[in-house]
């Protein structure tokens, strides 16, 4: 192995990090094997990159996409048996691999010869799975490999009859006796469970996993125990961030978002919080009140849900978030949002609102908890009310949990293998030049606004100081804020005034600008992104398709890739999503239409409904070598290469 010659003094400068590397590397041979590993590990394909954004609590769809990969399951099975198996075959099996234990129950009902079902299936999932794990190192597979059935699992997937004819006795009793045995059902799930990691070396989510749908705690469990895993931030997740956090304006407004789609069962079965003492808060001041305007919006069949409490909660929690929020801002007089404390603008006598000199009139009398002499002061119930809620978002240990994840794997952005992903934008000005932004007295713009934002939310949730999440809100729903990208949030407008001219929100001036290739690439240029492949890739703004929006802009540029996972955007969008697959040829959109239900699919054999459009095919076939984890390698093969140097010239003693 040719290895690269250094200087006394280089390697002088570089000992005390050498004396470390020896620890774990004795001797000359333990360091030339590991090099060997490495740099073989370099000319493996590119492992397969899987984009998601806005999933908004949609965890049944989120699953679904998750376990087919957005279609590489079908198109690894297609590749693995090529004519040898039917459409329909084809399809079996890649339900089979989605969903495992239901579709080897429905099999089972059918009343199916269970025995002869699992010799086929358990060889085609050996099959795929020999496949999927070709493209990685024996050691990354092992890793990925169950404990359980580790010997099994990792004797059968080296099993290759062409070259190993004598054993061909060998692996056909290994069938037998997991058959005889009764661990086929185990043995499917677990290589099910396996293609499924191999399909995928890497997930990227590009924010919004929280709000609308009911299940965003279901999601972040998932993403807890996927093998690689990345999330940037949207505005609804540092919503939650900053509830977590114990910051009361988020805190309330995370409930009344949940409220008014009616899943409060994700705060009180997921997250164990008692919604109780705010039922009882709604009772006593609007029990009778119609609250029409905060009835729920029931996007999914929900049961026993009594929509005319849900109504007067959701009213209870408005009225005390928009006085926390009053507060907010008038703590804070760097955010320069005093146009945004409303209820002092209100004229209680009247029942109109001034915004910006032009009189609106209210559509809402009952406001029994304002002091039109002090509107943003909280009473005593209301303060006891969100008092409680504070300690019970700050105390919720599968929340913090949560949260916690998503600080340890997440950002407001991420420059990943030459791509640029975040999920609304960068402040900019209507002539696409990166606007700046003061934070903390000092004006920041670009690349450096989102680095001081991104440090500036750690900091708000871990500091001790209870004011200090106040920034998680800002970046909610702040004009400067990257995560939000508009001018305001008409939360109040929306509920209280008719006129819908008092609802617009005007986004970001980036939105429009970005649609140019020059300002894309300059965007890529900030980030230390040349790469003539380099793209933008966010979500936030759902893409209407139907209204004939394209997803790609910028010259190809720019990747949107909201399409709409939440079912209140459907109707709007006219598709389910859009996801992004980058593999080792290309990177390929996935457009989705609306996930039913996973019973359906298995009674179908509905693998995805999806149309698949390559956007990008790569001159060259990429390799580990040409992606970020690739130079992290390089980096380590140059300092085995030293540290080897230094034994074989007595710079450093082998521990033998």
């Amino acid at each position: 192995m040719y290895m690269a010659s250094y200087s006394r003094a280089e390697i002088a400068e570089k000992m005390e990090f050498l004396l470390l590397l020896s620890e774990k590397f004795k001797d000359v041979v333990q360091v030339t094997t590991e090099l060997m590993n490495l740099k073989a590990i370099l000319n493996l394909p590119k492992g397969t990159e899987h984009f998601l954004t806005d999933i908004h609590g949609e965890y049944d769809a989120f699953d679904y996409v998750l376990r087919n990969g957005s279609g590489v399951v079908l198109r690894k099975i297609e590749d693995t048996f090529g004519e040898e198996l039917d459409e329909k075959e084809m399809r079996n099996l890649a339900t089979l691999i989605c969903y495992p234990r239901e579709m080897m129950d429905k099999v089972e009902a059918e009343g199916a010869d269970m025995k002869a079902f699992y010799e086929v299936m358990l060889r085609r999932l050996v099959k795929v799975c020999i496949v999927s794990a070709s493209k990685y190192s024996r050691a990354k597979v092992n890793r990925l490999l169950g404990k359980e059935f580790a010997y099994i699992t990792h004797e059968l997937l080296y099993e290759d009859e062409g070259f190993n004819a004598n054993r061909k006795g060998y692996y056909d009793e290994i069938f037998k006796n997991i058959i005889e045995l009764e661990l086929a059902d185990e043995l499917i799930e677990e290589f099910s469970r396996l293609i499924q990691c191999f399909m995928v070396d890497h997930l990227h989510i590009i924010g919004d996993i929280y709000d609308r749908g009911p299940g965003p705690h279901f999601v972040m469990d998932k993403l807890m125990k996927y093998h690689s895993v990345d999330v940037q931030w949207g505005n609804h997740d540092i919503l939650w961030m900053g509830a977590a956090a114990g910051n009361a304006a988020s805190v309330a407004c995370v409930l009344r978002i949940c409220l008014r789609y009616a899943n409060t069962s994700i705060v009180e079965d997921g997250y164990g919080i008692n919604l109780l003492p705010l039922a009882a808060l709604a009772m006593r001041y609007y029990g009778e009140d119609a609250c029409t305007q905060f009835l729920p919006k029931v996007t999914t069949e929900i049961p026993d849900i009594d929509e005319e409490l849900m109504a007067k909660m959701h009213k209870a929690i408005a009225m005390i978030q928009f006085k926390l929020e009053g507060q907010l801002i008038a703590r804070n007089k760097g955010y320069k949002m005093d146009h945004r404390k409303l209820l002092d603008k209100v004229d209680f006598e009247a029942y109109t609102i001034d915004l910006n000199g032009k009189i609106y009139n209210l559509n809402d009398k009952n406001f029994p908890t304002i002091d039109p002499k002090n509107p943003f002061a909280l009473n005593e119930d209301e303060e006891k009310v969100i008092t409680l809620l504070q300690k019970a978002f700050a105390g919720s240990e599968k929340l913090q949990r949560h949260i916690r994840f998503m600080f340890s794997k997440g950002g407001i952005y991420l420059t990943h293998n030459e791509n640029l992903l975040f999920h609304a934008c960068i402040p900019m000005t209507p002539e696409g030049e990166f606007r700046g932004v003061e934070v903390d007295g000092k004006i920041y713009k670009g690349k450096a606004l989102l680095d001081k934002m991104d440090r500036k939310a750690r900091a708000a949730y871990f500091d001790v100081d209870p004011y200090s999440s106040d920034f998680l809100w800002y970046l909610w729903c702040h004009h400067d804020s990257p995560l939000f990208g508009k001018d305001q949030m008409t939360t109040f407008e929306r509920y209280f005034i008719d006129d819908k001219a008092a609802h617009k929100e005007n986004s970001d001036p980036y939105f429009v600008c970005i649609d140019c290739a020059r300002t894309a690439a300059a965007v890529l240029k900030e980030f230390g992104l040349t790469d003539k492949n380099s793209h933008i890739v966010n979500g936030h703004i759902p893409v209407k398709v139907k209204s004939g929006v394209s997803p790609i802009k910028a010259e190809g540029k720019v990747l949107v890739i909201d399409g709409g996972f939440a079912k209140a955007y459907q109707s709007t969008t006219g598709i389910a999503g859009f996801t992004l697959i980058y593999n080792s040829y290309g990177i390929v959109l996935v457009s989705h239409k609306p996930f039913t239900t996973v019973e359906e699919v298995v009674e179908e054999g509905v693998i995805i409904r999806s149309e698949s459009r390559l956007l990008e095919e790569v001159e060259k076939r990429k390799l580990i070598a040409d992606t970020d984890s690739g130079k992290m390698l390089q980096k380590k093969i140059h300092q085995l290469e030293m540290l080897a140097y230094a034994y074989k010239n007595g710079y450093l003693k082998e521990k033998i």
